[in-house]
């Protein structure tokens, strides 16, 4: 069961309240009796039936190694009163940047909500704490519920092949494959903020974000990155934030420093350098682009965000928001 393909067990009635835990060895003997299932195992490649407990116990001992080594990350979905009733996980391809997602629930848990549930968390999870830009999953073609999930969680269709299924010996099934961008979950999911203004009735509201890149001595730029949670979580960003009513860029700019990074900012510390103009589906997004150089304080992360201090020439190895990216080769240029 080493591949991480996606079993026909999915609903579309997302009402389930399953929650993510890693996924322990005490949970073999559980994980076991999940799954030793022959509607489960035959959408699983390299799952055999009937399911011997040594195996789900070998193969349990295998994925708590692999997430310490960082090679994969396999977790229990736990329902609302704490049992474990799946599992659900990702297994990185480093040189791409990618992950292979997989998930299963019992049989007494099918139709709840769960299995969509438990997906969606893991995409959010994923794309916030792992170095990747692409989540895939293969499904049998003939599974149209799973199929249902993937594609109402944002996959989309990559291609087609066949794969084999242990469980069915001489049995290669065709499968469809999927995918999903880091970007392409971030705006699925990104509301539009209340609009600033509103240039035309029929125009798309105009929302105005002051950013700052602060610069300090060495000509490093500090980036936050989303945290989970948050729209666009897992890209990196300029620190700054949404204008409120009244406020000029640089008062927004004072404002948002202390409020993130617990510094002090004077307007006269910031000079505007330049601003970018980028069309989301639901708003038009304008931000103002400043410069600092002095500060009182050492920025730290106080809403969860994780930071870094990049030199200009790195700053592509950092995924941003579509808005952002054009920024960069300004910055480059200048510093």
């Amino acid at each position: 069961m080493r591949g991480f393909f996606v079993p026909d067990i999915a609903t579309r009635d997302a009402v389930g309240t399953a929650v993510l835990r890693p996924l322990a060895q005490e949970d073999a003997a559980r994980f076991h009796q999940l799954i030793n299932d022959w509607d489960i195992c035959r959408r699983l490649p390299e799952a055999p039936f009937p399911y011997p407990l040594e195996t789900a116990e070998a193969w349990v001992a295998a994925a708590v190694a692999d997430r310490a080594a960082g090679r994969a990350h396999e977790f229990a979905i736990v329902d609302a009163d704490g049992g474990m009733i799946g599992s659900a996980g990702l297994r990185l391809d480093a040189a791409r940047g990618s992950a292979a997602l997989g998930y299963w629930i019992g049989r007494r848990f099918w139709r709840r909500g769960h299995a969509g549930v438990a997906v969606a968390e893991l995409l959010h999870w994923g794309f916030a704490e792992l170095p990747i830009s692409t989540i895939e999953a293969t499904v049998a073609a003939d599974n149209a519920a799973s199929i249902a999930l993937l594609e109402g969680a944002g996959f989309s269709a990559t291609g087609r092949g066949h794969a084999k299924f242990i469980g069915q010996p001489g049995a290669s099934l065709p499968v469809v494959h999927y995918a999903i961008t880091r970007e392409a979950l971030a705006l699925r999911h990104l509301a539009a903020p209340e609009p600033v203004a509103v240039v035309a009735a029929a125009a798309k509201p105009l929302v105005l974000v002051a950013a700052c890149a602060l610069v300090d001595i060495e000509g490093r730029i500090l980036l936050a990155r989303r945290p989970p949670g948050k729209k666009m979580a897992g890209l990196w960003e300029f620190p700054g934030g949404k204008l409120a009513p009244g406020e000029t860029p640089e008062q927004a700019l004072v404002r948002e420093m202390e409020e993130e990074l617990g510094i002090r900012l004077r307007e006269e510390d910031v000079a505007p350098f330049a601003f970018a103009s980028h069309a989301y589906d639901q708003f038009h997004l304008l931000m103002p682009l400043y410069l600092a150089r002095r500060w009182s304080g050492t920025p730290e992360p106080r809403e969860g965000q994780a930071l870094a201090w990049v030199p200009p020439d790195r700053l592509d190895e950092y995924p941003m928001p579509p808005a952002d990216r054009p920024l960069l080769p300004l910055l480059r240029d200048f510093l």
